[in-house]
């Protein structure tokens, strides 16, 4: 149980009702061809399970978000504000402005989307802004960002390199959480959404 941070496949992303993504997906299409843009429909089929390939993303939510939205407000704008912190779908393409769906999230009456390269530059300045370390894992198909920052490796990492990133390693987490979402939503061509 909790809530988890995945990466959408095709299968998942194109099935109508419960089980899928389907009623996101059409109405994210209605939305950008309302804006001009082409629908959304280029989604990668499931991967092949191997782990540190990359291929996959699922990470856990279990720290406090209190520290990153505090770091999110002394450093961003409001608009970069809402996309750092409220979204719940992020899609592999630019999108000069977020998308607000009247679809039920599952956390949320609304599904607020906002573009993968948008995430990405605003979480490379909170890395920077915290001296966010290169040991950070960058695969994370099963967990192990959630891992590194709750098993001791960060803790161990913090104690011979400390800096700002280790001031508060529950932020830390959530920097990561952005950073490597947003790169792998770019990497491998697919939807991040919170389940």
């Amino acid at each position: 149980m909790g809530v988890y941070l995945v990466s959408v496949c095709a299968e998942d992303w194109f099935t109508e009702g419960e089980d899928g993504w389907g009623d996101v997906a059409s109405a994210l299409n209605h939305e950008l061809r309302q804006r001009g843009l082409p629908p959304y429909e280029s989604v990668p089929g499931e991967p092949d399970f191997v782990r540190g390939s990359g291929q996959a993303f699922e990470e856990k939510l279990i720290p406090s978000m209190n520290g990153f939205w505090a770091l999110c407000q002394a450093q961003l704008s409001p608009e970069e504000e809402e996309i750092a912190c409220g979204w719940n779908l992020l899609v592999p393409f630019s999108l000069d402005e977020t998308i607000t769906l009247p679809v039920e999230s599952g956390y949320a009456d609304s599904t607020l989307v906002v573009g993968a390269p948008q995430l990405l530059a605003i979480a490379e300045r909170l890395a920077a802004a915290i001296d966010l370390p290169a040991e950070t894992p960058e695969m994370c198909d099963n967990l192990d960002l959630t891992m590194w920052f709750r098993d001791g490796a960060a803790q161990s990492l913090a104690a011979v390199r400390p800096g700002p990133w280790s001031d508060d390693l529950d932020t830390a987490f959530y920097v990561a959480l952005s950073l490597r979402a947003a790169q792998h939503s770019l990497r491998r061509g697919c939807p991040m959404a919170y389940s």
